[in-house]
């Protein structure tokens, strides 16, 4: 997919809405060359999806051994709406506690004192955690109104295409 048409697909309002969210599943083939999918806190710079985990996390050689990876951010009402990713994961590893994860976690719901107390401990857990960093090489939104699944856009096409004959 080259790159304005991905762009073409994040500008769009409900993808910036999406990217907003602060929770997303990030596939990637594990060291046995299994699947995974697992949840992760992410936020959008606007060119970017970051990640942040744990120097010690299980996830990094994978990723390290292969950065292809995909992500799904989506609602949980219905219809869905649904913007799926794909890229190249990139691994930077960082003293401290990165931005986008202070920033990720500041979505919940704290108090000022609540949230005081947290950054001191994550501070204490963490001496440096890892940004996992995607810039999205292709991308697909699914609202089910005016965008479906692309095998049931296929199956629409085909389908219309029989009754003009």
């Amino acid at each position: 997919m080259d790159r304005n048409a991905v762009d073409e697909v994040l500008n769009r309002p409900l993808s910036q809405e999406l990217l907003a969210r602060d929770l997303a599943r990030l596939a990637f083939v594990a060291l046995d060359g299994t699947p995974r999918s697992i949840p992760i806190g992410i936020v959008w710079n606007g060119s970017e999806i970051v990640m942040c985990t744990a120097t010690n996390a299980r996830k990094l050689p994978a990723l390290r051994r292969n950065p292809a990876v995909a992500l799904t951010i989506d609602t949980e009402s219905h219809p869905p709406k649904v913007l799926l990713l794909r890229g190249r994961a990139e691994l930077d590893v960082v003293d401290g506690i990165p931005d986008e994860y202070l920033q990720w976690n500041g979505t919940y719901e704290m108090t000022p004192e609540q949230r005081a107390e947290w950054e001191v401990g994550v501070k204490s857990l963490y001496d440096g955690m890892v940004r996992i960093v995607v810039r999205p090489t292709w991308a697909k939104l699914i609202d089910f109104e005016t965008t479906l699944p692309t095998a049931i856009e296929e199956l629409m096409r085909r389908q219309q295409e029989r009754r003009r004959a």
